[in-house]
């Protein structure tokens, strides 16, 4: 559930004496040596903060809430002496137009630029290791962002219900997906995860209503709760070589899918997985049946379970879907096989009512597999002629699933 306002009250307590100069008030840190931003009274539009204010002194943090609930501030020029943007440090920040992170900077607190609704450029720069929870939150106006390889985590919540989002940028090097770190960026349409990416947190991008392509990371072992729920745009998804699990509910409302390969390498699948996935209709299992229970795919009332020869743990239904063994066999023995009125055919038998689609190759050695038809086996038999072959010197046939 969407998370109400928050409303932050702040007491600063500094055990050193405040200095101010030029309407922004600092406190010293331990070193001596060094400023941290504790406040502004200025009239607001496009400031800079000094980098050393002070002879001697250098500004290195903007302090907690130093620059909360100021309204009118447009612009804001950090020093590239800062290293540290503290916790709701540009909080509620309304007219704040945009921001630059310069390349010191290592940490950005939680809710540094929450609700910063005019906000709609910020540039993030490589250094950045620390991207904290909900740091871009509710930035209404935000509309791209490219997250560096330095950052390990994307925090919490970091760009939830971002409206504007349309691109987010994520460079390999980035380990984590926060929980809800995308949640609700209602135009954001493509998503590629670099192979970096391990963990996807829970509901990292649910309710991201667009978002139609989604390219997984090849080391991700498991897909958390929630993550792309109600994403129901999302059309087709590829499953990473290594993916073990899929959460609950990670892809329950994704009304536009229509067919789904899973990997062999997955042995769990949580409760309602794939549930009110409307335009679910095929679901192809590469190995053995995974844990599951009956809610995996329920209300899913057009989709059919299908695995193959050999694997084990199957039933009907599985998941609250019909199960069938898809074994569709080209056959070559009984008289069908060969050219038959000057077309090439042969005879497909399986389990009734399975969906496959036969392909060709003019090679196997560098193969380049064209689609020819795709069908049902109706009553478990069907009679395929291809009238092209006679343009190819050679044709291989096989058959898919999809």
């Amino acid at each position: 559930m969407k998370r109400t306002r928050r409303i932050l009250l702040v007491l600063l307590l500094w055990t050193a004496p405040a200095a101010v100069q030029a309407q922004f008030t600092y406190t010293t840190n331990n070193d001596g040596v060094t400023l941290t931003v504790a406040g502004y009274s200025g009239p607001g539009g496009d400031i800079a903060i000094p980098a050393a204010p002070f002879t001697n002194l250098t500004v290195t943090a903007i302090g907690q809430f130093a620059f909360d609930n100021n309204s009118s501030l447009t612009g804001v020029v950090i020093p590239g002496t800062v290293t540290t943007i503290g916790e709701g440090a540009f909080f509620y920040c309304t007219g704040l137009g945009g921001i630059a992170i310069p390349g010191g900077v290592a940490t950005i607190g939680d809710y540094a630029f929450d609700s910063c609704f005019a906000l709609t450029n910020a540039v993030l720069a490589d250094g950045l290791t620390n991207l904290g929870q909900a740091a871009f939150e509710d930035c209404s106006s935000l509309a791209a962002v490219a997250i560096p390889g330095s950052v390990t985590v994307i925090g919490a919540n970091a760009f939830d219900s971002c409206l504007s989002l349309t691109n987010a940028t994520i460079s390999n090097g980035v380990a984590g997906i926060g929980g809800g770190a995308f949640a609700y960026c209602e135009k954001l349409t493509a998503v590629a995860l670099p192979a970096s990416v391990t963990n996807i947190g829970q509901g990292a991008f649910q309710f991201c209503i667009r978002l139609a392509s989604v390219t997984l990371s090849t080391g991700l072992a498991a897909i958390g709760e929630s993550a792309f729920a109600n994403c129901s745009s999302l059309a087709g998804i590829t499953f990473p070589p290594a993916v073990a699990a899929v959460g609950e509910s990670a892809f329950s409302g994704c009304s536009s899918l229509t067919d789904l390969t899973i990997p062999a390498t997955v042995t769990n699948l949580g409760t309602s997985a794939f549930a009110n996935c409307a335009g679910l209709v095929n679901i192809f299992f590469m190995g053995n049946a995974p844990a599951a229970n009956a809610n995996v795919f329920a209300s899913d009332a057009g989709a059919t379970v299908y695995y193959l020869p050999g694997t084990t743990g199957w039933s009907s239904p599985f998941g609250g879907a019909p199960a069938l063994l898809w074994n569709p066999q080209i056959q070559t023995g009984d008289g069908s096989f060969g050219v038959l009125n000057n077309q090439f055919g042969f005879n497909i038998t399986g389990t009734a009512n399975i969906p496959i689609v036969v392909v060709a190759s003019a090679s196997v050695s560098n193969p380049v597999w064209q689609p020819l038809q795709t069908l049902t086996l109706t009553n478990g038999a069907f009679y395929f002629t291809d009238p092209q072959w006679t343009n190819y010197p050679t044709r291989f046939y096989r058959i898919t699933s999809q």
